[in-house]
């Protein structure tokens, strides 16, 4: 996987037909949220001053993903350790299926993270994994989370906080 063939850019009108096209039939909504709701949160933080931001996500030119990372709004499900805490919730992550194990996702989270300290402060990260969703819980173990034995819904919850040099 080279670097240089990956972009990242804001999930925008102009971009979210080419997103909505990515194969990623093998992931249910129960896993990550569809693309268009992924938009209406996104639209919703905009309005609100939140945040974050969505990205789509391009490898040589073609659109094989999508990511949220932005601030999060308290839930009462959060875990006891994220209460009265600034943090971020990951939301939306979904690579197309013919572009994973590429290295592709490691390497989009890592820099949306680091652009995201960069533009807004370091916090610590939650996101949920569905508990039969063990790909993705294998992927977020391997980038530094850890997972909690609190639960929303069907979604284990995941946390990750900020390494001693970010």
């Amino acid at each position: 996987m080279e670097q240089q063939r990956i972009e990242i850019e804001l999930l925008t009108e102009k971009n979210i037909e080419l997103v909505r096209k990515i194969q990623r039939d093998d992931i249910g909504e129960a896993f990550v949220d569809s693309v268009d709701t992924i938009y209406e949160i996104t639209k919703w933080g905009i309005t609100h001053n939140c945040k974050g931001h969505t990205y789509a996500i391009k490898y040589d030119d073609v659109y094989v993903g999508i990511i949220l990372l932005g601030e999060a709004l308290e839930w009462e499900t959060d875990p006891d350790e994220m209460k009265n805490v600034p943090f971020y919730r990951l939301m939306g992550f979904a690579i197309d299926k013919r572009y994973r194990s590429k290295g592709i996702g490691t390497y989009v989270l890592e820099k949306v993270i680091s652009d995201c300290y960069k533009e807004f402060g370091v916090r610590p990260i939650a996101l949920g994994v569905h508990k039969d969703n063990h790909s993705a819980a294998e992927f977020y173990l391997r980038n530094g989370f850890v997972k909690r034995d609190v639960m929303e819904g069907n979604d284990y919850y995941y946390l990750r906080y900020p390494k001693e040099e970010e």
